[in-house]
């Protein structure tokens, strides 16, 4: 299954990944980091067809994608 990581204190709540997520998989958290920002969260992990926009577009570089090889 592909993965994506986000470091949760490092997310500023910018909502690039939310909005460029081709398949939506990304939602803003309901949990208040350090920072006070509401980081994003993964909400389909199946959905996830690990293209890396999310990390692409992330202004603070907090997402990882890792593409399921079988």
């Amino acid at each position: 299954m592909n993965q994506v990581k986000i470091d949760f204190e490092r997310c500023k709540e910018c909502g690039y990944c939310i909005h460029y997520c081709p398949k939506k998989v990304l939602v803003k958290g309901d949990k208040i980091n350090k920072k006070g920002y509401f980081a994003a969260e993964v909400a389909d992990p199946e959905g996830c067809i690990a293209c890396g926009t999310c990390a692409r577009v992330c202004p603070d570089v907090c997402i990882s994608v890792y593409k399921d090889v079988e």
